[in-house]
């Protein structure tokens, strides 16, 4: 098989990542919509989203995604006409017709099943949306996408023998159209326009929409047979359009291939106009929908060109006239696409720059050469260097959470249908930016627990009323940089935890004796517990006991903490604290027991030298010291990982102060600090159980292999084995 990618399996990829890009702009723009801004604009972006997918499809034959969208696209034309007012029924409708559609653009890439019954019953409701009469429109529609131009064949297609001229009138013309502006349009596709999987015959179409138009296709610069090449687009378009439209809105229909084509629109008298087109040949009969815009004989000889000019050096009426949107488009920064396998190598790459990086200083400080000296200068450079390189690289591979986001919107949506309760998501920090792999993992945990959120922790409308509060319940989603890790809120404005119930549930099921003393923040953490479910029958999202402990194990997986605030009445917030990369962290290289371990140095907020002046006994096994007048507690780290048995005497020891996330702090003992430098994660997760408190493992610069400390996980772990109860169960939820 030849290494080479097929030219239309490469079209049909890049077709599907667009498609990517516009469901977010689909997703976005019926937000804005709900949010109450129904302008202009937001809806033509809207309807933009569906239409280009559609278009796309069309191209590739996937007719059954061509028929759900351009169904979706007409109730939405009603909209963006003022004949449909987008009210709160409408919107929810648009809402699961974007996740359909979403579902359709997903299962067209893997060549899956299409679900056509969800399809037939969201085009019956769209339909009794804008009143269309079912039994007049057919329930198949006979719509034809399918150019020619990308079957990368010479067979055209059937040849309307009948036409008698190279005009096209596509709409008849009515009297008010007659008497309208009119405008001549010169569109020649470059061959980017079918690279990106853009058609041309779609965009005279939607020209149709806008008016009365006349098409003659421009034949003067097709070359023999011999010369033609087909990677070349040689044909192009005029058009003569009599609508009521302005400049501005016939450029937006060519909104998607600015910069992939050759495109010109005049405007024209009247008179000028109307005299032009009495000069054309008569129209053969109006085109319908499932038509094509068939290939015509070249102009007669004596007939000219009209002068094209490019899109850049239109006349300054057209220019006044474009909307500041498409402005802004073409001013935007271009984007290049590189599959993640590269970048994955590219981050591979700096990762064993780095350690070579730190091998390199080590031999130097070895040597015993001179700080002052050109080896250690070059050294410093080399080192400066290395960060800019890794973090370039860890910026390509940053990407907003938006996208995760969104999808949460859906699952809302959904999950709030399945338990009959209106639901609201509020986003906030949607920019936020995080390593692709960790959105990626990211996905299962969250979207288990929102459903939690709309199931557990939301009441249902009576009893919402009951407490004085809103019918709507409020799950609110937000993402935010803190002390270089980004920190995931998920919050609902339900009952809070009935903590009563949790603790007599993991009584009930053996998991704490009956005359455990918890505090609150133990309660909680008992939701974490294998088996563990407060649901009273199984549902479709819940109660079979597998859930949260499956979240707390995949969020460490990926380095990350989470943390439960609860207030009885107000709500509940789950807070997730994960690494911004799983690739290269700084980290404080220190010695315990005569072993070499890594701290994450965002962690670390103080180091302090111990003095047993300042040690005080909490309880036994427990000690603290004091800070500045406030108490801290001190764990020795060696004895929390098994290294040692506590020390006698402790002076000397240092103390790293760390922050936790819930604004207290905490102190991890250790015998010395070695050294502070970047270091490269090296996951532990597929070859070795994970142990409480190790969260990777890295090379340093001699060779050496040391593990990377997660120094909140050992201080949760620590403090749970020293409880009073000390029991396992608790000690595995802490």
């Amino acid at each position: 098989m030849s290494d080479d990618m097929d030219p239309m399996a490469e079209i049909r990829a890049s077709f599907f990542i667009e498609c990517e890009e516009l469901l977010e702009a689909l997703q976005d723009g019926l937000q804005t919509m709900e949010d109450g801004e129904n302008d202009g604009e937001t809806i033509n972006i809207v309807f933009r989203a569906v239409h280009s997918i559609k278009g796309g499809a069309g191209a590739f034959g996937l007719e059954a995604l061509v028929r759900f969208a351009h169904r979706y696209e007409t109730a939405l034309d009603e909209v963006r006409g003022g004949r449909l007012d987008a009210t709160e029924e409408g919107m929810k409708l648009f809402f699961q017709a974007a996740d359909h559609l979403s579902d359709l653009v997903r299962v067209s890439r893997d060549d899956g099943e299409i679900p056509s019954d969800r399809s037939a019953d969201l085009l019956k409701q769209l339909d009794a949306l804008i009143g269309a009469d079912l039994e007049e429109e057919p329930e198949e529609e006979d719509i034809d996408f399918t150019p020619a131009g990308l079957s990368l064949d010479l067979n055209l297609g059937p040849v309307m023998e009948d036409a008698p001229s190279p005009i096209v009138d596509d709409v008849p013309s009515t009297d008010s159209a007659s008497n309208a502006p009119n405008y001549r349009i010169i569109f020649k596709p470059n061959a980017e326009l079918f690279e990106t999987g853009n058609e041309p015959v779609q965009l005279l179409k939607s020209l149709r929409d806008l008016g009365t138009c006349q098409v003659s296709l421009l034949l003067e610069a097709l070359p023999d047979l011999n010369d033609l090449v087909a990677e070349k687009p040689v044909i192009g378009w005029e058009i003569h359009i009599v609508t009521d439209a302005d400049a501005a809105e016939i450029s937006s229909v060519f909104e998607f291939v600015e910069g992939l084509c050759t495109l010109d629109i005049t405007p024209l008298s009247a008179s000028s106009s109307a005299a032009e087109l009495d000069d054309l040949p008569p129209p053969p009969p109006t085109l319908r929908d499932d038509e094509e815009i068939a290939p015509e004989p070249k102009l007669a000889a004596d007939e000219k060109e009209p002068k094209v000019q490019s899109r850049d050096r239109q006349p300054a009426s057209t220019k006044a006239a474009a909307p500041t949107a498409n402005k802004s488009q073409a001013a935007s920064k271009s984007v290049v696409r590189v599959d993640l396998d590269r970048i994955e190598r590219l981050v591979n790459l700096v990762g064993e720059l780095v350690i070579n990086q730190a091998m390199l200083s080590q031999s130097l400080e070895q040597a015993g050469l001179s700080p002052h000296s050109d080896a250690m200068n070059g050294l410093e450079e080399f080192q400066r260097l290395t960060r800019d390189i890794q973090d370039s690289v860890m910026m390509i591979r940053a990407q907003p959470v938006k996208s995760l986001f969104q999808r949460m919107s859906r699952i809302v949506r959904e999950a709030s249908a399945a338990v009959k309760k209106d639901v609201r998501l509020i986003t906030e920090g949607e920019n936020t930016e995080v390593d692709k792999t960790v959105i990626e993992r990211l996905a299962d945990p969250l979207t288990h627990m929102i459903r939690n959120a709309v199931d557990h922790g939301l009441e249902d409308t009576d009893t919402r009323r009951a407490s004085g509060k809103a019918d709507q319940g409020i799950v609110r989603l937000s993402a935010s940089h803190k002390s270089g890790r980004v920190v995931i809120d998920i919050s609902d404005d339900g009952a809070g935890i009935n903590r009563e119930r949790v603790f007599q549930i993991a009584v009930d099921k053996g998991l704490v004796p009956e005359d455990a003393n918890l505090s609150d923040s133990e309660i909680d953490n008992l939701l974490f517990l294998p088996g563990f479910s407060t649901a009273k029958e199984v549902s479709d999202l819940s109660g079979r006991g597998v859930g949260m402990d499956v979240v707390r194990t995949a969020i460490q997986s990926l380095g990350g903490r989470i943390t439960i605030t609860s207030e009885p009445g107000v709500g509940t917030t789950f807070s997730i604290s994960l690494p911004l990369t799983l690739a290269v962290l700084d980290g404080m290289v220190v010695e315990v027991a005569n072993e070499t371990l890594v701290v994450p140095l965002n962690l670390v907020i103080e180091t302090l030298t111990l003095n047993d002046l300042y040690m005080d006994m909490i309880r036994p096994g427990v000690m603290s010291i004091r800070v500045r007048g406030s108490f801290v507690p001190v764990f020795d780290l060696g004895v929390a990982l098994g290294y040692r048995e506590p020390l006698e005497d402790t002076s000397g020891c240092v103390v790293l102060l760390i922050a936790q996330e819930d604004g207290q702090r905490s102190a991890i003992m250790i015998d010395e600090i070695r050294d502070q430098r970047q270091v490269v994660i090296k996951g532990l997760d597929e070859n070795f159980y994970r142990s409480p408190g190790i969260a990777a493992a890295t090379i340093l610069g001699d060779g050496q292999i040391a593990l990377i400390l997660d120094p909140t996980d050992i201080i949760d772990y620590a403090s749970s084995i020293n409880l009073t109860m000390n029991s396992p169960a608790i000690a595995g939820a802490s």
